[in-house]
This record gives C-alpha cells, structure tokens and sequence, in this order.
C-alpha cells in the first residue's frame, strides 16, 4: 500500500475506479489544468529523531511573534487551566462511542448532561442542548425556533448592538428560510428601544433577539421589555456571554424565553478562530423546538443512575423537511472543555474572573480618558471587560507601534472609535505598559 494509514489494496482500488469508469486515480484530476499542479518535489525533511524533530518544530514556532491581547470583539484570551486538557483525554471521555448507544457511551452522556445543567443555571433558564456550532448558528437556529412556535408569524427583531459577524450569519441563515429578518437600529451604543416598540406594533413579530453584554461590551438595561414583547405575543431571546453571566442579570431574569450565544469565553483558546461552541438554552414551553441533542437521566434494569438520548423527534431521527434543524452533529469536545472548565472555577472562581476583568478594563479606561488623547465613545454607558475610546490619533499607526512592542491593540471599529478588552490574564504591569505605549503615542 502506497500510504499505511489508507486501508484500501490496490485490488480495493482497481475495482472502485472501474466501477466509476476511470482507468487509474490521476484520472480523476484531469479537469485540473497541469500549470496549476505542484511537479517539484514537497520540502519534507527526511526522517528525524525525536529529539531533532521537537528542535525542528520549536524553531518553527519561534517564528511566531507572541502578543499580549487587550483585543476581544466576541473572542476574550480568558485563562485555560493546563487541567483541562488532560480530563479531556481520558478514556471514558475521549473514546466514548456515540450517543446513540447508550450503554457503551456513558462517558460522552454523562459530560454532556453536565453542560446541560451548567448552561441552564448560568442563563437561568430551565433546558439546554447539547451545544451548537458556535454562537453565530446557535443564534440564527434561535430565530427559527420563534417562528416555529409562532407558527403565522415569520418576521425576527435582531438589535444591531449585536456582533456584526453574528447579524451576518443570522442574514444568510434566515434569508434561505423563508424568515424576514428585520435590524432593530442603535441609538447611542445601545438598541433603539422606542424603534423596538414600533416594529412591535406591526403585529407579525415572532420573536426579538438582544445582546447581554452588546457588540461596544456595554451592558444594556432591558428592564420591561420582556412584558413589551410578550403583550405583542411574541419570544424574547438574549444572547449572552456565558461567563459574564456570572456577575451579570442573567436572561432569565430579563424574562427571556431563550438564550443563546457563543461559549468561548468558557476557557477555550482563542486558536485563531475555533473550534468554539454556540449554546441554546430556553424555557420548557419552547423545549421541543430546540434544535440538537437533549440527555436526560434515568435508571437502568438494575436502578443505576444512566444517562440516555431523550425527546428524539429531531432531526436525525425524522423527515428533513420536519426537522427542527438540519444540523444534526454538535460541538461535542468543546462542550466537554466547557464542563470541565465551568466545574474547575466553579461559582467563586467565575465571579473571581469577571471582577479581575472588569477591575483591569476599568482601571485602563480610567487612566485612557484622563490622559486627554482619549474620550469616552458612550459617556456613562456601563460596561465589564470591554469598552470603546474615541481619539484623534492615526488608529492603525497606533495599533502598529503597539504589536512592535509585543502588544494586540484594540480593534479599529472606524470613525476614530478603539475598543479594548481586558480579562483577568492581564496583569497591571502590562495594563500600565499598554497605557504608556498609548499615551506617549
């Protein structure tokens, strides 16, 4: 065999591609046009000893430039604890064959009946899933679960405080299901409430979906507004940082039916964009539209505790036209990393990490603003861990004498207005050096 780890004979082969009508594989490619196939041969280095193959990778990786992140937009450089990564691997959880069989995937059951129970206590809500892609799908399946349960209605309130990139996909998403999608305008840094309650008034809203903290990292007040919505017969959901909600309303007590959102935050790495996690967790009266796997607990025939696959009528089990969503797998490893993490912080250590963040992003914003070079972008606007400056100053000549001096400055949001982000990995000295870099600038 021309490669150990592809367990087909060549006899295996000869018969596939005669089946298919091709005399060898090359033909296979022939549409591709030859100027475009690589002739020369691959810049593999020949065999190496362990030991020079952990040197020649940890020269490769020196190459990489490591900055210190006050940079957050959605995705925060939280702390993973070194733990996580080993519970991961253990053999209950890491080979646990798929859910579908219960008694030989207890392990896989059991973490995800966990985050079940930790995302619903931390948004308050009564029922979760178990996990989503990532939060931008997790909020866009939020959508289809309203006009479901409204039935005649098919028109979704989105605020625009939400993050670009979820809009985006909430767009697509619902653009290619029938669902008209409608921007609920921003006034000042935070969701027009008076333009909410117009579009209320046109009767066909099925439901509205809101940010807790919003896309500017300010925490909005949405205090009445569940009452507002329901009286117009139709669902609220808040798509929350999952963390934050440790120090925060939750949305349940906003009076939300459903919360969505993206559990990164939980721990995960930013690994240059995934895998993360999205997360949907709603009140009973919504459970049977709520996409994914839901685990329940029982007994078995001998009355031990087991986990199982419970309210199956979904989408890998019925008609595609009458799933409650085609995404059928979920972010299983991801899930698992997040229950391991939630269990490690537990409630102290959660609160622990956003008092640390928001006590750093206050900390920065408070030394910003009195240097002169920086004001408020939203004056007396609360926020946690993330808030937005506005500056005269050159953004993208700033943001380059910070990453030559080892630091992701914040992002560029236009107009002259930076958002920075702290969490509770930075440390004051390098708060203080990031205040100098942008004061002396």
């Amino acid at each position: 065999m021309s490669n150990k780890f592809i367990p087909h004979t060549p006899d295996d082969i000869a018969r596939m591609l005669e089946r298919i009508g091709v005399k060898s594989i090359d033909d296979l490619y022939a549409e591709v046009p030859a100027e475009v196939i690589f002739k020369e041969d691959y810049n593999i280095p020949s065999a190496m000893s362990e030991l020079e193959i952990r040197d020649f990778f940890s020269k490769l990786g020196d190459k990489n430039k490591q900055l210190t992140i006050f940079a957050g937009g959605g995705v925060y450089d939280h702390y993973s604890p070194s733990v996580i990564s080993h519970l991961l691997a253990r053999s209950e959880f890491y080979t646990a064959y798929t859910p579908y069989q219960p008694e030989i995937s207890q392990g896989t059951l059991q973490y995800i009946f966990e985050y079940q129970s930790m995302i619903a206590e931390l948004t308050g809500m009564e029922c979760s899933n178990a996990s989503m892609y990532d939060g931008a799908t997790a909020t866009a399946e939020t959508a289809f679960m309203m006009v479901a349960s409204a039935r005649k209605k098919n028109r979704v309130l989105i605020s625009s405080t939400l993050s670009d990139r979820v809009v985006a996909v909430v767009k697509t998403y619902t653009r290619f299901h029938g669902v008209d999608l409608d921007i609920i305008p921003e006034k000042d840094g935070v969701t027009d409430l008076d333009a909410l309650r117009k579009l209320l008034e046109k009767g066909d809203v099925a439901g509205v979906i809101l940010p807790t903290p919003n896309k500017y990292g300010i925490i909005e007040d949405f205090s009445g507004i569940a009452d507002e919505v329901h009286a117009a017969k139709a669902l609220l959901a808040i798509n929350a940082d999952p963390s934050a909600l440790a120090v925060l309303r939750t949305p349940a007590e906003w009076g939300a039916d459903i919360a969505c959102g993206d559990g990164q935050t939980l721990g995960m790495p930013l690994s240059f964009g995934g895998p993360y996690l999205g997360y949907i967790a709603c009140s009973k009266a919504q459970l049977r539209k709520m996409p994914g796997r839901v685990v329940g607990v029982t007994t078995d025939a001998d009355g031990k505790r087991a986990y199982v696959l419970t309210l199956q009528a979904r989408e890998q089990h019925i008609r595609r036209e009458k799933a409650t969503s085609n995404i059928c797998s979920n972010q299983s490893l991801m899930a698992l990393y997040a229950t391991v993490y939630v269990a490690l912080m537990g409630r102290k250590g959660l609160v622990e990490v956003n008092e640390m963040s928001a006590d750093g992003a206050h900390y920065l914003f408070d030394k910003l603003t009195a240097s002169g070079k920086y004001t408020p972008a939203f004056p007396g606007k609360p926020f946690l861990k993330e808030f937005v400056v506005h500056t005269e100053l050159d953004i993208k000549a700033l943001n380059k004498r910070l990453a030559d001096n080892g630091i992701m400055g914040g992002i560029d949001l236009g107009d002259g207005n930076l958002m920075l982000a702290v969490t509770e990995k930075r440390s004051l000295e390098e708060i203080d050096r990031l205040i100098k870099l942008m004061t002396e600038a």
